[in-house]
């Protein structure tokens, strides 16, 4: 299976964090994806890009904080995470790009 463009749009970004890389040990990934992303999709987009069979995908969704922006008042966007978990044998090294 190829990769599309839409598959891109799914995927927006690795996470890479203290837990992102706990979850790595456990062979999972964390990406953040589209907020419009379903597990399906996000599923066939990560084995489509990077080639991998994926084993199970675990969604959050973190409502954006309201703080202030040089002293004005503002919202943070809402964000989307993807656990992916990954079948043995596969790996994905977020560290080099696409």
């Amino acid at each position: 299976m190829s990769a599309k463009p839409e598959h891109y749009e799914v995927i927006r970004k690795p996470i890479v964090t203290e837990k992102a890389t706990l979850a790595s040990e456990a062979n999972a990934v964390v990406f953040q994806v589209a907020m419009d992303a379903t597990k399906p999709m996000i599923k066939e987009a990560v084995e489509a890009v990077f080639g991998v069979k994926v084993k199970a995908v675990n969604t959050t969704i973190t409502k954006g904080k309201a703080k202030r922006f040089r002293g004005r008042p503002g919202v943070r966007s809402d964000k989307k995470k993807a656990y992916v978990t990954l079948e043995d044998g596969n790996t994905i090294d977020v560290t080099t790009g696409l």
